[in-house]
């Protein structure tokens, strides 16, 4: 079972100073980091944020709006974002959006190396079991639930209002009881309707809605029962933790004659199971959480170019400014008598490593990989549904579109937060 890790770092830079970051990293069983994310402890990021913003101006020939969330930060909205958006000032009822209109935007990227923040007016609340959508205004179901399952969800949530809003039932709504969703979900009808009605009283650059700190979400958007643990070193966190899972701060302490800080706690993670979720603050004066479980040495290895692989082959990893290309290579591994399958073997085992590496690293945008060039055809479709395979693990959508007529296998992943270099300023 998968456990979070979150502890402070020293991390050197590009300029070789060190910079204190909050590691937040997901490792399976055996101690591999699968994930991570750094956030510097004093960053206040806007991801998440719901504002009432001020447009600039409109680039009609680019779809596109500029608008201001704070008098000194400007983000991209696409108008293709409008359908159902919310404005607190309109100028024009003629015009879809015109500059000095204010309306309800929420930070759906990072600003990313020149890029300035995305911003959306189509807002997000989400819940652990469902998200409620104000654009939006349909039914999404998670594509991992079956047939059945859909079916259920559609006929249960076809009594609600979706003329006001959207429904995406997540993968984890499986996990609960029907009662649990649906209360979710009138909470987060209630939360919609009160920022609604907060925003008539609001002035322009008004925040709204601050997103929770960038690990709490993390752990949120794992599937349901994938994690057992959350383990920590700093004890601020460890209760800022413990409080979102619903744990009073009075019992941060024993109740005895001389009071102690009280280390762990389980909370029920599944409804109606016995599956627990562990919360731990540890100290251990000898062996720090970061040595414990190699954070410095595993963000190393998640940084180098190269990587190599179990059966000698290796793929190389190069950014550029608008795509990532990853190249495999055979290295000296070709077995002449059995060149098809082991062409197979090897690119099947650089498909699992770089769809790892893409979740590990956080890359996103446009990916092109240069797979070693296979001697029948059907091994190309054998590779690219073992690959798709690989990708579904991911929590960030991203898509296999195809194989060029050159054998290069173009791959898409959603951009939402910076990658692990970006976060490290590094070309």
């Amino acid at each position: 079972m998968n456990k979070y890790i979150i502890t402070h770092e020293k991390i050197k830079m590009q300029n070789r100073e060190e910079q204190d970051f909050i590691v937040s990293a997901l490792y399976n069983q055996g101690k591999k980091m699968i994930e991570v994310s750094l956030t510097p402890p004093d960053e206040d990021s806007l991801l998440g944020n719901i504002y009432i913003g001020r447009v600039e101006n409109v680039v009609q020939n680019i779809r596109a709006a500029f608008v201001k969330i704070s008098p000194e930060q400007t983000c991209y909205l696409s108008l293709d974002d409008l359908k159902n958006a919310h404005f607190t000032k309109k100028l024009s009822a003629k015009k879809e959006i015109v500059a000095g209109d204010e309306l309800l935007v929420q930070v759906e990227r990072e600003a990313l190396k020149t890029k300035e923040p995305a911003v959306t007016a189509n807002l997000s609340f989400a819940g652990k079991y469902a998200v409620l959508t104000s654009g939006n205004r349909r039914l999404g179901i998670s594509s991992k639930l079956n047939k059945e399952q859909k079916a259920h969800y559609k006929e249960l949530l076809h009594e609600f209002d979706t003329d006001s809003y959207g429904l995406i039932i997540r993968t984890n709504a499986a996990s609960v009881a029907d009662e649990t969703l649906i209360a979710e979900i009138r909470s987060l009808e209630m939360e919609w309707s009160q920022m609604r009605e907060n925003a008539c009283h609001k002035t322009c650059y008004s925040v709204l809605k601050k997103a929770r700190p960038a690990y709490l979400e993390d752990i949120k958007n794992q599937r349901e029962g994938s994690v057992s643990g959350i383990i920590t070193d700093d004890r601020g966190l460890f209760e800022t933790i413990c409080t979102d899972y619903g744990i009073h701060p009075k019992q941060f302490m024993t109740n005895g004659s001389v009071p102690v800080p009280v280390d762990q706690f389980q909370v029920p993670t599944i409804s109606g199971t016995a599956d627990s979720l562990t919360l731990t603050y540890y100290h251990d004066p000898m062996l720090t959480l970061s040595s414990l479980y190699s954070v410095k040495s595993s963000l190393e290895k998640a940084l180098r170019e190269q990587i190599w692989l179990k059966s000698g082959a290796s793929i190389v990893l190069q950014h550029t400014e608008a795509l990532t290309v990853i190249d495999v290579n055979s290295g000296k591994n070709i077995i002449k008598k059995e060149m098809r399958e082991n062409l197979l073997r090897i690119n099947l085992e650089a498909a699992k490593e770089i769809a790892y590496q893409l979740r590990l690293r956080n890359i996103s945008g446009i990916i092109i990989i240069d797979f070693i060039n296979l001697l029948a055809k059907e091994d190309e479709a054998v590779l690219l549904k073992e690959f798709r395979t690989y990708l579904k693990d991911d929590p960030v959508k991203t898509d296999l579109i195809d194989m060029t007529r050159l054998g290069l296998v173009e791959v898409t992943r959603k951009k939402i937060k910076k990658s692990l270099r970006d976060s490290l300023k590094m070309n």
